[in-house]
């Protein structure tokens, strides 16, 4: 076996590196890393308002403005209709409840986890005195009852382990109530596919797109006044889309989300999306329902640029368009979203092609919208 030795860590020496060499050969494959990996659970999106205002504010036409929930709002021109294009910062997460006696922790749940998706899965807490890493704990099969290896472990009985035998040894790691809590899953390219698995794709994968289309535009000409805005706490409530469409006004607007794709096994009724499939639109959720006269447009636009739209009504689902539509005296929005497998855990998926897609229907959509096709979208008189 002795022969075999060099060989298995030349191996191991490029499945370590492969990943580096594509990430440097490809910049957007390093942006949604970078966003995917990046910490920032609702009410601590600090890392991820860093990663936007390091990409988009040398694009800005004006100054940075901030609303008092710490969403982000770039403009690119200063005439034409108002139109806001979002996506959020914030990811599930948790914060720290309390340290137990015995050095466990509990976890206060940030965003709609399922109870099955929490036990056994590694944490990261973002402590005062940097990350600490814990796992949440589960019972040994050996020792639970029957009947209790048949049952979802609620959430209310989960535990952080984070290796402390007492609250001292837990505290002078730097943990204290109301830290916050991230899943620690690695952003990584599945196996040389287009395929990408990461946490966090609603809605890191929003701001990527966010990202790509103002680098874009930027170099283009359009007729609008562009507000790009990285909105803050979606996961808890909306907060921060319903603060910064108040500092926009917009006349119309566009949200721009982690879909729901229902190809490995789900009912048919549940959602339409499928991975590979391009970028999607609701024309349903609990939250909103669009502007009729903007869904058209945007079909429109899609056929027309050769872009494969796929059309989706899901139940169960709120997102930052409801309060865009609800600002001021009501703007037409809509939910435009990128397929993921697998959200609201630990480990989604996201298809590259998907992706790029997107970013060209937005870039296509932001150049085609103008006052005439504005003004006829908010126009509501009956025709005689």
């Amino acid at each position: 076996m002795r022969p075999l030795l060099p060989v298995f860590a030349l191996c191991l020496i490029a499945l370590a590196s492969a990943p580096a060499r594509a990430q440097q050969a490809d910049p957007t494959i390093s942006l949604l890393q970078r966003l995917s990996d990046a910490p920032g659970t609702a009410g601590a999106e600090d890392p991820v308002r860093a990663i936007m205002v390091s990409e988009l504010k040398p694009l800005s036409t004006a100054p940075i403005r901030y609303d008092g929930m710490g969403s982000a709002i770039f403009e690119l021109g200063t005439t034409g209709p108002r139109i806001m294009i979002d996506a959020h910062m914030d990811e599930l997460g948790g914060m720290v409840r309390r340290i137990g006696p015995n050095g466990q922790l509990t976890m206060q749940m940030l965003g709609g986890w399922l109870d099955q998706a929490l036990t056994d899965q590694r944490w990261i807490i973002l402590g005062s005195k940097g990350p600490v890493e814990a796992v949440t704990g589960i019972r040994d099969i050996h020792v639970i009852t029957p009947a209790e290896r048949n049952e979802v472990i609620p959430r209310n009985n989960i535990f952080l382990d984070i290796g402390a035998s007492n609250a001292a040894e837990a505290a002078a790691m730097g943990i204290e109530p109301g830290d916050p809590i991230v899943p620690d899953s690695k952003f990584q390219v599945m196996n040389g596919t287009g395929n990408y698995l990461g946490k966090a794709w609603d809605d890191r994968i929003g701001c990527a797109v966010l990202v790509q289309a103002m680098q874009r535009l930027a170099k283009l000409s359009h007729p609008n006044h562009l507000f790009f805005v990285a909105t803050t706490q979606e996961e808890i409530g909306l907060r921060g889309a319903r603060t910064a469409a108040n500092m926009v006004h917009p006349d119309l607007g566009f949200a721009i989300e982690g879909g729901i794709a229902n190809d490995q096994g789900g009912h048919a009724e549940e959602t339409q999306a499928h991975l590979g499939a391009g970028p999607g639109i609701f024309l349903y959720d609990s939250s909103a329902i669009p502007n009729r006269k903007l869904v058209s447009f945007v079909r429109a636009t899609a056929k027309d640029n050769n872009i494969p739209l796929q059309l989706d009504l899901v139940q169960g689902y709120g997102d930052d368009s409801a309060e865009i539509q609800e600002s001021g005296t009501g703007a037409p929005t809509l939910n435009v979203v990128v397929p993921v497998r697998y959200t609201h855990a630990h480990n989604g998926i996201v298809n590259r092609q998907d992706f790029d897609r997107t970013v060209d229907l937005m870039v296509d959509l932001l150049q085609h919208l103008d006052a005439n096709a504005v003004a006829q979208i908010r126009d509501f008189t009956p025709i005689p």
